[in-house]
């Protein structure tokens, strides 16, 4: 479900709902069901208190209610509310952690760099460019 406020788009994966794969889009995320996979936003993702991910988030602010199985890398900020359950490392420059938050991993705060991907090799040797 997509909603329109103005220029915002939000997509809602409702309760019930379990998406396998990966989940990647342009706009702002809300998850009150499963997804099974990596999500990668160019805007906001939160998971409600009955939302449940299994695999990578990336975005600008994540806000996790429900439960995270996987490493988080927030842009700007990640914010644990009470009822947070992750269990992976966290990547973000500013974290907030609500009393009550459940949260087993490593953290690093300051300066977030893109997700490490690993360049892809061609095969034969390397070629000096001038």
């Amino acid at each position: 479900m997509k909603t329109n406020k103005g220029d915002e788009q939000v997509t809602i994966i409702g309760t019930g709902v379990i998406i396998e794969g990966k989940l990647s889009s342009t706009g702002d995320v809300r998850i009150d069901g499963n997804v099974k996979g990596d999500i990668k936003a160019n805007g906001n993702v939160t998971v409600g208190e009955s939302g449940e991910v299994d695999g990578q988030i990336n975005a600008e602010v994540i806000t996790l209610g429900g439960k995270v199985l996987g490493s988080i890398n927030a842009k700007d900020k990640l914010v644990l509310e009470s009822k947070a359950f992750l269990k992976g490392d966290i990547i973000t420059k500013i974290l907030v952690v609500e009393a009550g938050a459940k949260f087993d991993g490593k953290s690093s705060m300051g300066e977030v760099k893109e997700p490490l991907i690993k360049p892809v090799q061609t095969s034969g040797p390397p070629q000096n460019i001038k």
